[in-house]
């Protein structure tokens, strides 16, 4: 499901979508090309692209390759096709762009893969940042350790699932969703729905004890898992519907004694340094 916006960034309009299946934001480039080189009209932002997107497919550029077209609205209030691109597709055609507004995306760019490669030297950099960044980002302190242990046992279940035959990315969200429906009652969508949330991270926004319920869902996974050796994906879905639903029982039973739900819709503010928002601040700074 396509959910069309309009974004307004220096008095001009970029139209983008938003794609809940695959949680991808898709931005119109002519709009993105006119915003970052002026262009007085449309017509101008459209004959940049085309000679832009000749020079790029001569080079041999993936982006123009694998262009996306999606049916937005026209000037003319029709729907009629454009070219799309995706987060990174649109950091990567900005590279492209020589314009003083595309500077800032650049130097940003050239940081992200200085620091890439320093945390690749030495990982204790990544935890550090990490913790850095929490702490910037105003969590408090018991918040910060427990979300790092998550770290450590989301860790621990996709090496255990990539041992017993699951492939990355497809089948990793096919499990996880399986883990979190298990002990949560919804589907990580769902639960993102809930939550208010489109590309954030859904763990970022979870409470204390969400995240130690979350954590004992895939902790209780991968244990399952090592003792079970389960292979390929159906009997690892059917491990983390047990893993997932052990941590459901305990919900259950803190949400009996309690008196009040645990899963809540409070989630946390989302910065810029976020690649995704990012992009949005970007284009429309008064979006929060």
């Amino acid at each position: 499901m396509k959910q069309e916006k309009l974004q307004i960034y220096d008095n001009q309009t970029i139209r983008t979508a938003w794609d809940e299946e695959n949680e991808e934001w898709y931005f119109s480039i002519v709009d993105v090309v006119g915003v970052l080189t002026e262009q007085p009209d449309i017509d101008g932002a459209r004959n940049y692209w085309k000679v832009l997107k000749n020079r790029l497919s001569k080079e041999g550029s993936q982006l123009v390759t694998n262009c996306n077209q999606l049916k937005m609205l026209a000037q003319d209030g029709k729907k009629r096709l454009t070219d799309v691109a995706n987060t990174e597709q649109l950091l990567r055609l900005i590279q492209s762009i020589p314009s003083k507004k595309a500077e800032p995306f650049k130097l940003w760019l050239a940081q992200v893969g200085r620091e890439r490669i320093e945390e690749t030297i030495d990982p204790e950099i990544t935890i550090n940042r990490a913790l850095e960044t929490y702490a910037k980002l105003g969590y408090p302190a018991d918040w910060i350790n427990q979300r790092l242990q998550t770290i450590r046992a989301r860790k621990e279940l996709t090496n255990e699932w990539k041992a017993h035959g699951i492939e990355e990315n497809r089948e990793f969200a096919i499990l996880t969703d399986e883990v979190t429906r298990a002990w949560s009652g919804m589907s990580t969508r769902q639960y993102k729905n809930l939550k208010g949330l489109k590309k954030e991270n859904l763990r970022d926004n979870m409470s204390t004890l969400e995240l130690a319920l979350n954590m004992l869902a895939e902790a209780t996974t991968t244990e399952l898992t090592k003792i079970h050796n389960p292979q390929g994906l159906s009997e690892n879905r059917a491990v983390a519907k047990v893993g997932g639903s052990i941590a459901g029982n305990a919900r259950k039973e803190i949400e009996n004694k309690s008196g009040r739900p645990v899963i809540t819709s409070q989630n946390a503010r989302q910065l810029g340094h976020i690649v995704s928002g990012m992009i949005e601040e970007i284009i429309d700074p008064e979006s929060d």
